[in-house]
């Protein structure tokens, strides 16, 4: 019965015809044979597409587009930190934990972030709205210790900046709702 599941989800997995058009855009720019090139971006189009997260059947659908074995995506999507293997909150802080932010005080803004929301690295909160994650080296060393949030980084964090920024995160997810 679980593998007659497993196939007819992996029939429902299927990307809306705008996102296969630029799936299909993407695999032709790349040499015939060479379709493992278009497997980062087509990852970022199947997390966007698919709630924010990839999926064992995501990553399975992802490589029977590009003709690769699953583990062949496994591999990419478990290597990268901006793929989500599990469900993540509406707003997702990525706070860096190289040498320069750890040394500025990375740990102690992880800290907080657990104290004030109750989240691990890797967790996120039971309402679905945060979610903390460590991650490598974001490229901004000179604003430490920094964190991602969405496209934006928030530089020379400190515990009043985190707590200015989960206001505005609430704030903004008010006004959606």
């Amino acid at each position: 019965m679980t593998n007659q599941l497993n196939e007819m989800n992996k029939v429902m997995l299927q990307f809306s015809d705008k996102t296969m058009q630029e799936v299909q855009r993407i695999i032709n720019f790349y040499p015939e044979g060479k379709q493992k090139s278009a497997l980062i971006p087509v990852l970022h189009l199947a997390q966007q597409e698919f709630g924010g997260w990839l999926s064992t059947e995501t990553m399975d659908y992802v490589a029977s587009l590009l003709n690769l074995s699953p583990i062949e995506v496994y591999e990419v999507a478990t290597f990268y930190s901006m793929y989500n293997l599990k469900p993540v909150g509406k707003y997702m802080f990525e706070v860096c934990q190289t040498g320069p932010c750890m040394i500025n005080g990375s740990d102690e803004i992880v800290q907080y972030i657990y104290d004030k929301l109750g989240i691990k690295p890797g967790e996120t909160t039971a309402d679905g709205m945060f979610t903390l994650k460590t991650v490598e080296c974001l490229g901004a060393c000179g604003y430490a210790p920094m964190m991602q949030l969405g496209k934006n980084y928030k530089e020379h964090l400190t515990k009043e900046k985190i707590d200015a920024i989960v206001e505005s995160c609430k704030s903004l997810q008010a006004q959606k709702n």
